[in-house]
């Protein structure tokens, strides 16, 4: 099956553990240094090309699991097997959402149906339309998984169109088992499901109104650490239990970035969405989780992006950069983001266009 991924990517990121805010005054990261996480490149590299099981996807959230694992999180998912030539055979497994739960070096892929014939992990009810994956976090033995829902409007590759979030909860323990799908607040045009982040007393949540050109930041809150719960609206000067108060915060996010506490301050990061297929990571810096954010800063240029990308190819774009807070500190943040073909014949002639790459951000 050929796929195409929505410009910018359709999910968001998941990454919860909360960073250490030191009382540190910290108006821009300064010129920061970045360099590939050899050893996460390396592990998906090999794995990847393997074909025993997860072969490339987007998105790339992470979330820790108890006994030290970690849980990725994927969307639009291709398995194995592999080419000698480290191309894809044409009738190769593609999947809608998937993950890998890491065990020190050792991956192993969770999808639905069976190993002989695989299914999208999580799927709506209507066969017509299929699940993204947002942000999740583990709660009480429990993964509490956004979905973002999508379904066709036409014939083209291109034609589709968001429809509602959902929450989607999955014992940590047998990932494979959904215990139950609820719907999330969908009806003011905005996707909760960038990112969540633990903040106090609260879990802050992440959305984006996206309008294809334009891409604004949004904020809502619950208390607590549950979804289900009362939801709160960031409007600009306070907050509203209507989801059409929300104010547009920041244009030119991704539809996946990060919002991190950072050196006594907030820190957002995300692929440039102000300019078309970017190859730019920037950081904007704010004084609270709901900003006002600042002080834009390019913290990476992704190697793999158009014709004078490492491929030669125009079609390849990267997006989607975010952080992994677990594995970051307030000085080095792992950062990850996704690489893509306009052209899918590309995602079956080289499987290691579509993968995520890993980046190690060193901040002043």
């Amino acid at each position: 099956m050929k796929r195409r991924t929505l410009l910018g990517g359709a999910a968001g990121a998941a990454a919860l553990t909360v960073l250490s805010a030191r009382p540190v005054a910290a108006a821009s990261p300064g010129t920061p240094s970045a360099t590939p996480d050899a050893a996460l490149n390396t592990l998906f590299t090999t794995y990847g090309n393997s074909g025993v099981g997860w072969t490339g996807a987007d998105s790339t959230y992470s979330t820790p699991l108890p006994g030290g694992r970690r849980l990725w999180m994927f969307s639009d998912t291709f398995l194995g097997p592999v080419n000698p030539d480290l191309s894809r055979p044409a009738d190769t497994p593609f999947l809608r959402n998937s993950m890998i739960v890491q065990d020190g070096a050792r991956l192993e892929t969770v999808h639905g149906g069976t190993a002989a014939e695989p299914a999208t992990l999580l799927a709506p009810a209507s066969g017509d339309n299929w699940y993204w994956i947002g942000a999740g976090i583990a709660i009480g033995g429990v993964l509490n998984q956004t979905v973002i829902e999508f379904g066709r409007t036409g014939p083209g590759p291109w034609d589709f169109a968001w429809l509602a979030t959902h929450l989607a909860r999955m014992p940590v323990g047998r990932l494979n088992h959904v215990i139950d799908i609820t719907p999330l607040p969908s009806g003011a045009g905005v996707t909760w499901a960038a990112w969540l982040q633990p903040v106090g007393r609260y879990l802050y949540v992440y959305g984006v109104e996206d309008l294809g050109v334009s891409k604004y930041l949004r904020v809502a809150r619950v208390a607590g650490r549950d979804l289900r719960g009362r939801w709160e609206y960031w409007t600009g000067t306070g907050w509203s239990t209507v989801e059409s108060d929300s104010a547009r915060v920041l244009e030119g996010v991704g539809n996946e970035h990060s919002v991190t506490p950072w050196r006594g301050r907030w820190l957002l990061v995300t692929q440039d969405t102000t300019e078309l297929f970017s190859a730019k990571i920037v950081a904007y810096v704010g004084d609270s989780p709901t900003g006002p954010f600042t002080g834009k800063t390019l913290l990476y240029t992704t190697p793999e992006t158009g014709a004078l990308g490492v491929y030669g190819n125009p079609n390849v774009y990267t997006y989607n950069a975010h952080v992994h807070p677990e594995l970051s500190t307030d000085r080095r943040l792992l950062v990850s983001y996704n690489v893509n073909s306009l052209d899918s014949d590309d995602l079956y002639k080289d499987v290691t266009i579509y993968r995520p790459r890993f980046v190690d951000v060193t901040l002043a």
